[in-house]
């Protein structure tokens, strides 16, 4: 409910204040659904059915799944996974979807990364050497997670009803 476009909106100012309540909602068992699937979704992210993504393979280059660095395209319609493949057709509600200041496939694609420390040497390589697919796999089912919720939460924008005046239970001194 906290995250609706129009409550964040319509309590922006108050938001900035106090603490954020939850408001009246017309149809308490729809956002009560909506809450089990997201749940789900969310918890269940890792055995969900990837995202049907493009996959462009570079002619010349052998396959490859290995990733160290990825890269989104400037129109962030696709990711750069390494030099032989390249997933297209990112739908644009990925990135309405948003972990604090990024949305979550821009979250995956920071920290699934080859790294090295510079003073240790010690190398932290996100590549799954029993199964090489696990990023792109990763990648695709962020996308589906991302797209799902964005349906979900914009489902309950009808749902929520216009909250009546806040009651205070403070007593009035008199």
């Amino acid at each position: 409910m906290l995250h609706l476009p129009d409550y964040r909106h319509k309590f922006a100012d108050n938001l900035k204040k106090d603490l954020p309540r939850v408001p009246f909602v017309a149809d308490f068992r729809a956002v009560a659904e909506a809450g089990k699937r997201l749940a789900d979704l969310h918890l269940g992210y890792e055995s969900v059915e990837p995202w049907p993504l493009d996959w462009v393979h570079a002619k010349g280059n052998p396959l490859s799944f290995s990733v160290e660095k990825m890269k989104l395209s400037k129109d962030k319609s696709s990711l750069t996974v390494n030099e032989s493949l390249t997933l297209a057709n990112i739908p644009p509600e990925v990135f309405d979807y948003r972990l604090g200041n990024r949305s979550a496939l821009e979250w995956v694609i920071d920290q699934y990364q080859a790294t090295e420390d510079k003073r240790s040497g010690i190398t932290s390589d996100p590549n799954q050497p029993g199964d090489e697919e696990y990023i792109v796999r990763l990648v695709g089912q962020v996308v589906r997670v991302s797209v799902e919720t964005v349906e979900i939460v914009t489902g309950l924008s009808a749902t929520v009803s216009q909250p009546g005046p806040s009651v205070s239970r403070r007593k009035k001194r008199g």
